[in-house]
């Protein structure tokens, strides 16, 4: 965890108005889960408890991103039901802030979510996936072809375009990125 202040990165994003007028790759995905997700009464009690910490969030994103097709409109979600402001930064104009949050230490892997205290402080960070997400994609990854076989890129195009149709259209994976915020936020 982080003790630097990040309430500046937090003044120069984006608003998720902003962001979402920004896109141009995946804004249709994207408003399709922010639109047709629902919450459990149990997420929304839990969502209300949470308003009480007035937290803030910087998102490190990026349009051409599948991962943030789910989990943006997520999370947003999330943030207006618990009164948590977010704001948004594209990861490669933010390489300075992306290189804090690396996964496994070396990936930029997009979007990351850095929910920030009353103070501007580190509260927890969320991403890129959730775990049934990542067993997702991993399972899949195992299915291609050796990366110098001559049908790789081809395999690979389609295995991405079918991953990101199956995670910004089935509810039941909405559900295990909502899961997996409430559990980081618990914690």
């Amino acid at each position: 965890m982080s003790t630097v202040n990040q309430s500046i990165w937090f003044e120069k994003g984006m608003s998720f108005a902003e962001y979402r007028a920004s896109m141009n790759v995946n804004q249709q995905e994207l408003g399709r889960v922010y639109e047709q997700l629902a919450f459990t009464e149990e997420d929304l009690a839990f969502w209300k408890e949470l308003s009480a910490r007035n937290w803030k969030g910087v998102v490190l994103t990026a349009d051409w991103c599948g991962d943030a097709a789910l989990c943006v409109p997520v999370i947003q979600r999330i943030a207006e039901e618990s009164n948590i402001e977010l704001r948004f930064l594209i990861r490669d104009e933010n390489l300075e802030l992306m290189d804090q949050y690396l996964t496994n230490g070396t990936a930029r892997a997009i979007p990351m979510f850095i929910f920030l205290d009353q103070d501007g402080n580190e509260a927890c960070v969320w991403g890129p996936r959730s775990p049934e997400v990542q067993e997702m994609i991993t399972t899949a990854r195992a299915t291609l072809p050796a990366a110098d076989a001559p049908d790789f890129e081809e395999k690979q195009k389609q295995l991405y375009r079918t991953f990101k149709e199956k995670i910004t259209t089935d509810p039941a994976v909405w559900r295990t990125v909502i899961e997996s915020v409430k559990a980081k936020l618990t914690a």
